[in-house]
C-alpha cells in the first residue's frame, strides 16, 4: 500500500524527496551553514550589565570570575563623552556588585552639584556618610587623612611625601632635597613616637624639622647643618601649603576618627576640590597610598577601586607611578581598579605618556561609549579595537557601548532597573545624564533590593 501511494504521488507531483539521515557536526562547522550565529559571551557567572545588541543575550561581566581564565588582569577602563551613560554604568555596576557580601568598593567622586558629590544618593540609600574632603571647610569640621598615619609603613610614608611634593612642584626631587626630606622624616617618626605616646606624627612636625635639621643628620654626611636646611627649604615651603596655606585642612592633622573602611561602600567626595587645581592629583596620590596601606588586605574579599576623572592619575607621572604599583600589588589581593576617562587623547598625549601606556596595558577590560569619529579612530588605534568596532563608536546611542574584554568585543546595551533609576538619574543633571533614564534603558530587569544578600537576577545570567 505504501509503495502504491508513493507511485501515485510521484505521478501527480513528481519524484518524492529522498529521506535524509541526520548528520552529527560541531558548532564550529555548523556556523558556516547557519550564518546568523552569535559570538560567545563571557559566561553566566557574575553580574548582569545588559544585553548584547546583535544576539539579544544577557551580557554578564565580573572581573573576579573571569580573572585567570579570560582576563590577565581585573582592571577596567571606561571611556566616552559626557551624556552617553558612563555614570549610569558605574553606579549600577557597583550596586549590583554589592549584592555579594564578599565585595567592598571605594569611589573617588570628583563630580557633583548642590554641594554634594553625585554618589551622595547611593551612599544615603546604603546608610553611608561620604568622606567629604574640602579645603574650604571650617578647620574643626574638616576630614583629614594623615600622610604620616602609623597605619602606613615608614617606607610608604616617605614615598607618599615625595609624591605630594613632586606633584606640587611639577618636577622630581633632586638628591639633596630628597636627603633633607628623608632625614627629617626619620627623625620625626622616631622622636614623636617615643616622646608623645598616643599622638600621630603630622606634617607640621616634618616642616619644623626641615627648618631646623638636627646636627647629627648633617654630620653623618659630612656637611654643615646650614646646607641641609638650604636643601630642604623648597620641600618645607611646599608642605607648608598643606599645613597653613590654601590646601590646609585635609592632610595637616591626625586621620579623622570614625572613617570606616570595613563598610561595603566608601565614598571620598572630592566635588569641592577644583578639578584643575594642584590639589586634585595630590588628593589622588594621598588617597591611593592611604588605601593601599589601610584598606587592601589579604582577607579574601574582592575590592573595587573606582576613580572618576581618572586623568588626574594617569596624566601625572608621579601619581601614575604610585598607581602602577598599587595595581600590580592589588592584583594579587583581589583588587579591580576602574578608571573613568572622557578622552583617551587627554592621557596618551599628556606629560605621563609612558606611565599612561603602562596603566592602559593593565586594563584588560575597555568599555567605549560614543565618541566623535576622529577620537574614535585614535582610541581604536591605541586600544587595538577591530575596524568594525571603531566605525560603530560614533553611531552609538546613550546607554550603548563597545565592550572589549581581552579581545572579546561586543556591542552592549546597558539596562537599568526601576529601583536603580532614581539613584542613577537625578534632577541635579549629574553632568552625565538626564533627570530620567532614556526609554531604551528602562527595560524589564527585576527590581534590585539594596539590602539583599547574594540574589540572582536570573539563574541563567548570574551566579
Amino acid at each position: 500500500m505504501s509503495a502504491l501511494t508513493d507511485a501515485f504521488t510521484g505521478m501527480l507531483f513528481g519524484k518524492a524527496e529522498t529521506t535524509r539521515l541526520p548528520v552529527r557536526t560541531s558548532t564550529g562547522q555548523a556556523q558556516a551553514v547557519y550564518l546568523p550565529t552569535a559570538a560567545p559571551g563571557l559566561g553566566d557567572s557574575g553580574v548582569i550589565i545588559g544585553r548584547e545588541v546583535y544576539s539579544g543575550k544577557g551580557y554578564i561581566y565580573d572581573p573576579f570570575q573571569l580573572y585567570g581564565q579570560q582576563l590577565p588582569a581585573p582592571h577596567w577602563l571606561v571611556l566616552g563623552e559626557s551624556g552617553n551613560g558612563k555614570s549610569a554604568l558605574e553606579k549600577t555596576y557597583v550596586l549590583r556588585q554589592l549584592r555579594f557580601r564578599d565585595r567592598q568598593v571605594v569611589v573617588l567622586d570628583a563630580q557633583g552639584e548642590d554641594g554634594v558629590g553625585e554618589w551622595n544618593l547611593i551612599a544615603e540609600a546604603l546608610g553611608i556618610t561620604p568622606i567629604r574632603l574640602d579645603p574650604m571647610a571650617a578647620i574643626e569640621q574638616s576630614i583629614r587623612l594623615n600622610p604620616l598615619d602609623p597605619a602606613i609603613t615608614a617606607t610608604g610614608q616617605l614615598a607618599l611625601l615625595r609624591t605630594i611634593i613632586e606633584v606640587a612642584m611639577g618636577r622630581g626631587l633632586n638628591e639633596r632635597s630628597g636627603f633633607a626630606l628623608k632625614v627629617a622624616h626619620a627623625h620625626v617618626v622616631e622622636t614623636v613616637t617615643q616622646e608623645t605616646a598616643g599622638r600621630q606624627p603630622i606634617l607640621s612636625d616634618i616642616v619644623e624639622r626641615l627648618r631646623h635639621p638636627r646636627p647629627e643628620s648633617a654630620h653623618a654626611m659630612n656637611v654643615a647643618p646650614e646646607d641641609v636646611r638650604a636643601w630642604g627649604l623648597d620641600v618645607a615651603l611646599v608642605l607648608d601649603r598643606l599645613v597653613d596655606g590654601d590646601l590646609r585642612g585635609m592632610f595637616d592633622g591626625p586621620t579623622t576618627v570614625g572613617i570606616d573602611l570595613d563598610a561595603p561602600l566608601t565614598v571620598f567626595d572630592l566635588s569641592h576640590i577644583d578639578r584643575n587645581s594642584i590639589a586634585m592629583p595630590i588628593l589622588m596620590a594621598m588617597v591611593g597610598v592611604w588605601l593601599e596601606h589601610t584598606w587592601i588586605r589579604p582577607d579574601r574579599k574582592k575590592r573595587i577601586f573606582l576613580v572618576e576623572e581618572a586623568w588626574h592619575i594617569i596624566n601625572s607621572p608621579f601619581v601614575a607611578q604610585l598607581f602602577q604599583r598599587l595595581l600590580k600589588f592589588g592584583r594579587r589581593l583581589g583588587l579591580s581598579f576602574v578608571a573613568v576617562v572622557h578622552h583617551l587623547s587627554d592621557v596618551v598625549d599628556g606629560a605621563a605618556a609612558k606611565e599612561a601606556a603602562a596603566i592602559l596595558k593593565m586594563a584588560s577590560t575597555r568599555t567605549v561609549y560614543a565618541q566623535k569619529s576622529d577620537e574614535a579612530r585614535a582610541t581604536g588605534q591605541v586600544l587595538g579595537l577591530p575596524r568594525w568596532a571603531v566605525e560603530i563608536i560614533p553611531t552609538l546611542t546613550p546607554g550603548m557601548a563597545v565592550w572589549d574584554v581581552n579581545g572579546n568585543v561586543q556591542v552592549v546595551k546597558h539596562l537599568i532597573t526601576e529601583a536603580e533609576r532614581p539613584l542613577v538619574f537625578t534632577d541635579r543633571a549629574m553632568t552625565e545624564g538626564s533627570p530620567r533614564a532614556p526609554a531604551e534603558l528602562e527595560e524589564e530587569l527585576p527590581p534590585l533590593a539594596l539590602d539583599a544578600g547574594p540574589v540572582s537576577f536570573d539563574k541563567r545570567y548570574t551566579r
